[in-house]
């Protein structure tokens, strides 16, 4: 069955505790590759199911099932742990090894041979996501919950559920680049290769990419992270958090970093930058205007012509009231603030559109502290 359109898998989600060693991916739960994808590494995890007309570039390792749809082609062996389906046309150019039983379909190729321990059945399987849908379906047509919630667990094996790898259709994932088109999503605690491309991507706590970061929308990297290249987005924001550290530029429509962020090359925001410093339940954020000028409260686009007529009508308003005391040294109070507030934003180019400081995250907190203390 070929799965057109928009497949059932919407993101790459990598769980927690994945690695790349050499040149495999090693995840501790299941394995799910979308059609017509392209995997240059190879895959060791506990289920893998792969859909039709994917590349695996190397060994594939399954410590239960191992499921390849129609027309697959594997560059290595095939290790399975317990029972294996192969679809029609597949192609592998190492060995296969089955503890298991075999269900292999028509036209299959297997170059170096194969071993099963169990039962060998020669015919055309049906592909493992049909299969699933089919007893389902008819599970919960009649009204079988029970016999469903049954079925879930034992596809579950009875051991505890863990997060699976998703790879959506179409995918490249390689030593060197992740591209995919959909969203992406990074759990903790994981070691990658290569650079990832998605349309955004979430990166959660204690991971280390080896890799630049990219994506049409936005970037978030969690804490304690290391990015070990850039990070850029087209118009979307990009959220560096308390403790992680980029190892290169950072570029994005907005730029959000947390206090205790470390970033070593440079920061580019074609909108507003914001250095956020936690100090009790609430957040304060100090936003860097263009030319790396911090200002607190986050004011945008200040005209320094508007604010010598407002001086002018609020002074005007003190000289004639002055019986109210309060009211004249707040104006004087608001005039000051403005006046110091003009230099700093007369002479910019509002054509750049585009913000630069070469700074360590932290110290630009700090000197955004030390001017808001003052």
């Amino acid at each position: 069955m070929s799965l057109r359109g928009g497949g059932p898998i919407e993101e790459l989600a990598i769980p927690s505790g994945t690695t790349v060693e050499e040149h495999d991916v090693v995840v501790d739960g299941d394995v799910l590759v979308g059609g017509q994808s392209t995997v240059e590494l190879g895959v060791r995890g506990r289920n893998v199911a792969i859909g039709e007309r994917v590349s695996v570039g190397d060994d594939i390792e399954a410590e239960g099932d191992c499921r390849l749809d129609t027309w697959c082609s594997v560059d290595g062996n095939v290790l399975v742990g317990e029972d294996a389906y192969l679809g029609e046309r597949v192609t592998v150019t190492g060995r296969l090894m089955v503890s298991g039983d075999l269900d292999i379909g028509d036209d299959v190729t297997i170059e170096e041979g194969f071993e099963a321990n169990g039962w060998i059945v020669i015919r055309n399987p049906v592909p493992t996501i049909v299969f699933y849908f089919i007893v389902l379906s008819q599970l919960l047509r009649v009204g079988e919950t029970d016999a469903a919630d049954e079925l879930a667990e034992a596809l579950a094996d009875g051991d505890d559920v863990r997060d699976p790898l998703l790879i959506p259709r179409s995918a490249e994932i390689a030593d060197d680049a992740w591209r995919v088109s959909t969203p992406a999503t990074v759990g903790d605690d994981c070691r990658l290769h290569g650079n990832l491309r998605a349309a955004s991507i979430r990166v959660g706590e204690r991971n280390e990419v080896f890799g630049s970061l990219r994506a049409r929308e936005d970037i978030t990297v969690g804490a304690e992270t290391v990015i070990h290249g850039d990070v850029t987005t087209r118009g979307g924001t990009v959220t560096v958090e308390a403790g992680a550290r980029v190892l290169g530029d950072v570029s994005a429509g907005d730029l959000v970093v947390y206090d205790g962020a470390e970033i070593q090359g440079t920061l580019r925001a074609r909108g507003e930058m914001k250095l956020v410093q936690r100090t009790g339940p609430e957040t304060e954020a100090d936003e860097v205007e263009e030319g790396g000028g911090a200002e607190a409260g986050g004011s945008d686009g200040v005209d320094s012509e508007e604010p010598d007529g407002v001086d002018s009508e609020e002074s005007d308003g003190v000289g004639d009231d002055d019986a109210n005391p309060g009211d004249g040294t707040e104006n004087e109070t608001t005039e000051s603030a403005r006046e110091d507030d003009a230099p700093e934003t007369d002479g910019e180019s509002d054509a750049e559109g585009t913000a630069a400081v070469t700074a360590d995250a932290g110290a630009a907190t700090e000197g955004v502290e030390s001017e808001n203390d003052s």
